[in-house]
């Protein structure tokens, strides 16, 4: 059992260490995603909010520039990009599991800082389905809805979102890139997530 602890610890050490050694800034992408009009953000896994989400890699963020705006029609709406070392595989338990994960440790990342009353948590309850034709050039795609604590409003909100699975020829990396919105999939800031996603491609 001591023996165990112990690598356990190692183990911890060896991450955060990696997530001290990386650079948002210095990283460069093997992928091409856009950067224009959206705010971004990159950051290691593991996750330091979410640390039991089982990948190792990068993740890539673009915010709408609405997204903070509780009156208007981008809130809540962005996308992430994981670059994850080795070839997964995902189902929709896999990530249902990920995501409650993700948004439980975001929102207890922000109880305290945004002062949230006990008895507005809950927790997240993720509801995926794989489509039964992939979209473009997806390995799979998948669509879904985010049941979580809006920590920004105050109050509970669901987020409309649409997961895709690709791998990039020549790489031992998966992409796994999320799209998330408090609109439905039909509103107009889907035109937005959507372009995001469709101007991707592998570095060449």
């Amino acid at each position: 059992m001591i023996r165990i602890f112990f690598l356990f610890i190692c183990v911890l050490a060896i991450d955060l260490k990696a997530q001290e050694k990386f650079d948002p800034v210095a990283w460069e992408p093997p992928y091409n995603l856009s950067l224009d009009g959206w705010r971004i953000e990159r950051f290691p896994i593991p996750i330091d909010f979410a640390p039991q989400i089982p990948y190792k890699g990068v993740e890539d963020v673009r915010f709408t520039t609405g997204w903070s705006e509780h009156e208007n029609g981008e809130y809540w709406s962005y996308a992430f990009l994981w670059y994850i070392e080795g070839q997964q595989r995902l189902d929709a338990n896999t990530i249902e599991n990920n995501l409650s994960m993700y948004f439980d440790g975001l929102v207890n990342r922000n109880i305290e800082k945004r002062a949230l009353p006990k008895e507005l948590i809950k927790k997240t309850r993720a509801q995926f389905k794989k489509l039964s034709k992939s979209e473009g050039e997806d390995e799979s795609t998948f669509v879904g809805t985010i049941q979580m604590v809006d920590y920004m409003g105050k109050k509970p909100i669901v987020l409309y979102a649409k997961v895709h699975l690709r791998k990039c020829t020549g790489t031992d990396h998966t992409i796994i890139f999320h799209q998330f919105s408090s609109k439905d999939r039909t509103a107009p800031v889907w035109t937005k997530l959507n372009r995001l996603w469709t101007s991707f491609h592998c570095a060449e």
